[in-house]
């Protein structure tokens, strides 16, 4: 099989230099096994990289007959764990579109102001997680683990399964039961992973696959193990990319388990650290309101932090308990950023305008331009400042959402666009036709 495939063949165990440093203690252990959280203290994990050199954009130019010359997470592996090439699993994620359109500015309430929205829909099962999940997973097989598992609210489980699948390794997927898009449950079902129904939310699953895994018998992937940020920190060194380094006033992105809020917050630091960039962007991490416990944690000046019982439409961002509240709350400091909360009804408007300009993506990914325009309305963020919103889902990640919000009778949902019923005449579809026309 050629440097240029899809998947990388199953490797062999080796031992390896891969260091994780507790964020609570400092403590520096060995990620040659299964490990998310500090021996020593329960806390969370950070891979190590060393930031020691300066670095240049050309260091990331892709080399080809390389995974560089394909992966948009693998080019920036000067900044990443140094996994084998032979163990990694690569489906050709990342490279994923950096939009621009006035329409989201205006919307947002943005005079003089501009938003980039970077989409990563475009990944191969349709959502960022392919990012975390080709590292994650390269990881597993460096180690010679036998099974990799996660708990999931859908896209998680997805890319789970395709690179599980695609490195020839059992997957197992812990969902909560009657609560995950019809979608994303196709996709894992037809991936090949055993899916597990819990009675209970995302919260309950995930408690339930840690205490398993905790032996280190059963790989866990889910944002808790500190490699799978490694891969969703390329979403920020893409984007800073696309603009020529030069870094925007705001990133925005959707708060849940908060897995990508620590992962941008260590690119950041990261990029500033080698000297890629020269200031640090404010990070802007919203939450549905019907789960936002760190949206809560952070207005009481992260001195008190409670779990919520969550329920929003977004179902990606379902999480009432995230397990990177810790990690996510060092990027907020770092960046002076802002965490808020937004209505489910401001998220799927904002979402029937980013669909209405032709982009599109799955509920959850507009609580980023959705909390941008509470953020500009409150004056919190400049109107004219550059800010770029990342979009994490696929359009047709949850189809269900869709019908609901265009096709229910509420009323009160201003950018429905429901189907228009007429009599088998032409004159009737002309009326049809001059009043589309007419707008």
């Amino acid at each position: 099989m050629s440097d240029l495939a899809p998947a990388a063949v199953q490797g062999s165990h080796q031992e390896l230099a891969l260091p994780v440093r507790c964020m609570s203690c400092g403590a520096t252990h060995d990620g040659n096994h299964p490990i998310t959280t500090c021996p020593e203290c329960s806390g969370l994990l950070d891979a190590l990289i060393d930031t020691s050199r300066s670095l240049r954009p050309d260091a990331f130019a892709a080399t080809p007959g390389t995974f560089s010359a394909t992966s948009g997470v693998w080019r920036f592996a000067p900044l990443l764990p140094a996994i084998p090439a032979e163990a990694i699993v690569t489906r050709w994620e990342g490279n994923t579109p950096l939009y621009a359109d006035p329409r989201l500015a205006s919307y947002a309430g943005m005079d003089g102001g501009q938003i980039h929205v970077k989409h990563e829909g475009h990944n191969p099962t349709g959502s960022f997680k392919d990012r975390g999940m080709t590292v994650a997973v390269s990881h597993a097989r460096a180690i010679g683990s036998a099974l990799v598992a996660c708990a999931s609210t859908g896209n998680t489980s997805a890319s789970l399964a395709s690179y599980a699948a695609a490195a020839n390794l059992p997957a197992l997927v812990l969902i909560p039961e009657g609560k995950i898009s019809t979608g994303k449950l196709a996709q894992t079902i037809a991936l090949g992973a055993l899916v597990v129904q819990v009675e209970g939310d995302f919260d309950i699953a995930l408690r339930l696959l840690r205490d398993l895994t905790a032996d280190g018998s059963v790989y866990l992937a889910n944002s808790v193990n500190p490699f799978r940020p490694e891969g969703q920190k390329t979403i920020v060194f893409e984007l800073l990319d696309q603009l020529d380094w030069q870094a925007p006033d705001v990133i925005a992105l959707p708060g849940g388990n908060l897995g990508n809020t620590a992962a941008f917050g260590k690119a950041l630091g990261e990029a500033y650290e080698t000297g890629l960039i020269d200031r640090l962007p404010r990070i802007a991490t919203i939450q549905a309101a019907g789960a936002a416990p760190f949206a809560a944690w952070y207005a009481s000046g992260f001195d008190r932090y409670e779990p919520v019982k969550a329920e929003t439409v977004a179902t990606a961002i379902r999480i009432g308990d995230p397990a990177s509240a810790d990690r996510a709350r060092r990027c907020i400091e770092r960046t002076s950023g802002w965490v808020v909360s937004v209505t489910d009804n401001e998220i799927l408007e904002a979402k029937a305008h980013i669909d209405r300009i032709g982009i599109g993506c799955e509920p959850a990914s507009a609580a980023s331009l959705a909390g941008v325009r509470a953020l500009v309305a409150s004056g919190e963020i400049a109107t004219d400042a550059s800010v770029v919103c990342v979009l994490t889902g696929n359009l047709l990640k949850d189809p269900d959402a869709i019908a609901d919000y265009h096709l229910g009778g509420d009323e009160t949902r201003r950018s429905a666009n429901r189907p228009v019923s007429i009599p088998a005449t032409m004159d009737a579809l002309k009326r049809v036709v001059d009043d589309a026309i007419r707008g």
